[in-house]
């Protein structure tokens, strides 16, 4: 465990590049958003590091996708410690064995195999001279949150929720090509709104044609599976969550559909819309 201390305190991801965007207020907001339970992003101002992120939510919410594509705007690394274990599954050796039974029992896996695997892709980053970080997956327990805690200062926390039923959908609906290894989803998700709780719409994410025929399952996408795996996220995350939003650092943010509406309303939520349209006009 003492590893990723190690790597973190002399890596230049957990501080230290060449530009950060805050959640310092620069002025307070006198319109909050209506997607969110409590707190927010205030106006982001530049200062001397690159941004530390967090994202949080359940297997499926969409952590990656809004992470990923945070991180494209930002110019920081987005690192998902589910894409660590799936590459490592894909090797060879025993901790390949150790984690497929994991994974395919709907397990989380340890603290230690994901530092370990978290320590190896911060040394990587390192010696690319990459800065800052977007953590998607990571953490999920409060020992790892406490072990991120010692290394670095999380800026911000952004926690990402949708109901039970269309993060099952979602699931059951993901699909990868296995010749260009872009993620897709079949699920038509139409949830109807009812008892005071929003309707929620999402179109499916179709491949192309010449990706149609070479689509895959994960192995851990059974309904069996993807139910176990919510119910010990929702038992692991309260306390996490709570930590976070005891130090003022967690944003609870409802997606209010599929990409095209949760997107500009993420970015209106973190302050970055205009941060969006300026870097649009200068590419």
């Amino acid at each position: 465990m003492a590893r990723i201390v190690r790597v973190a305190r002399s890596s230049s991801l957990f501080g230290f590049g060449n530009r950060f965007y805050s959640t310092e207020a620069s002025h307070a907001s006198s319109t909050p958003s209506p997607f969110l339970h409590g707190g927010g992003a205030r106006k982001v101002a530049a200062k001397d590091r690159n941004v530390q992120w967090v994202f949080l939510g359940c297997p499926g919410v969409g952590k990656g996708t809004y992470a990923s594509r945070l991180s494209t705007l930002l110019g920081v690394p987005h690192i998902a410690t589910g894409d660590l274990v799936r590459e490592a599954l894909a090797s060879s050796g025993p901790l390949s064995q150790k984690l497929s039974e994991i994974v395919n029992q709907g397990k989380l896996v340890s603290d230690e195999i994901i530092v370990d695997l978290l320590s190896k892709r911060l040394e990587a980053g390192e010696a690319k001279g990459e800065s800052g970080f977007i953590l998607d997956g990571f953490p999920r327990t409060m020992r790892q949150a406490e072990i991120l805690g010692d290394v670095t200062d999380i800026d911000l926390v952004v926690n990402l929720k949708l109901p039970e039923e269309v993060l099952v959908e979602k699931c059951l609906g993901r699909r990868t090509c296995n010749q260009c290894g872009k993620g897709f989803n079949i699920a038509h998700i139409n949830l109807k709104g009812e008892n005071g709780r929003p309707a929620i719409s999402m179109d499916p994410l179709m491949p192309p044609p010449n990706c149609m025929s070479k689509l895959i399952t994960r192995a851990d996408d059974t309904e069996e599976v993807v139910k176990a795996r919510l119910r010990i996220y929702s038992e692991t995350s309260q306390p996490l969550e709570e930590y976070y939003r005891n130090k003022g650092k967690l944003m609870e943010f409802d997606l209010p559909g599929g990409i095209p509406e949760s997107w500009p309303r993420l970015l209106e939520a973190l302050r970055l819309d205009e941060y969006e349209e300026k870097q649009s006009a200068v590419a």
